[in-house]
Parts: C-alpha cells; structure tokens; sequence
C-alpha cells in the first residue's frame, strides 16, 4: 500500500473495542480496551498512519442499543483520528476479501487469516497470530483487509 507503513484496525463495541496495529506483515500491537482508551491513547498516540475501523451495516434485521452506542462511538474515532486517513471497512468486505464468500463465519475469517500469516505457534516459537483472541480477530481482520485493498482515494 503506497505511504502506509502502520495501519490502526479498530472493531468497535459498545463498551470495549479491540485493535490492532499492522505494518503489513506483522502486529505491532494488539488488545481489547474500554471504547475510551482507543480515542486518546491509540488513535493519537498511536504510530499508525492510517485508521480503518470496521462499520456496522443493515440487514433489515431489529437492532438493540449496542449497535447504536456502536455507531457513535465509530463517529468519535472517526473524528479523533483526524487528520490521519480513516476508512470504515464493512463486515462483506472483509468476508469477501478473506474467504471469497459472504456465508463465511467468524471461524472462516480466523482460519483465512492463520492460512494467510501463519499458526499462532507457541511462546518459545511465536507466530504471527500468536496472543490473537476474541475480538483481537476481528481486528485483525479489518486490518490485514484494508491493508490489501484499495482506499477509496486511491480508487476501486
């Protein structure tokens, strides 16, 4: 990807939200924080040149209070990484990108990424996806997504 070397991902919660910090080919760092840590500490502080946060999207399916503390706190990450290029990542894109098919589940993406970066391994032979869990997945997805597609200025 021209002029990135470090990508913040962020899978949004309502309470919590889980990151990663991608250089392309490695996590720099990765977690599962309160929805507030990630505007100050990761966003503004972070090394990463570019956001990319995963956005929700309709169905037509009943939506509960979560999914709308969500969104706002989308917005707020949005408008904290400014002036960093931020891009929302939709939940078909990366099942699409990842396993070519949007009946794909959270188990086809973990294990799409594994094919893709290597086993976890172990603590004396670590690998890439080693201390990947929950959440930290679906960031890492979002990441690794955004990483290897195009961004919308740079054309589809």
């Amino acid at each position: 990807m021209a002029c990135m070397s470090t990508l913040l991902a962020i899978d949004p919660g309502p309470a919590e939200s889980a990151y990663v910090l991608w250089d392309g080919s490695r996590i720099l760092d990765k977690g599962k924080v309160p929805v507030g840590a990630i505007d100050w500490y990761l966003i503004r502080d972070s090394q990463a040149d570019r956001v990319a946060i995963e956005m929700i999207a309709s169905y037509g399916m009943p939506v509960g209070k979560e999914v709308f503390e969500t969104c706002l706190w989308i917005g707020r990450y949005i408008e904290r990484a400014d002036p960093k290029p931020t891009r929302l990542v939709y939940r078909a894109e990366v099942k699409m990108h990842l396993c070519k098919s949007m009946k794909a589940k959270d188990g086809n993406i973990r294990q799409a990424l594994i094919d893709r970066l290597g086993a976890p391994g172990k603590k004396a032979s670590p690998g890439v996806t080693y201390g990947v869990s929950g959440d930290v997945w679906a960031a890492l997805a979002v990441a690794v997504t955004a990483w290897e597609t195009p961004w919308p200025e740079e054309g589809r």
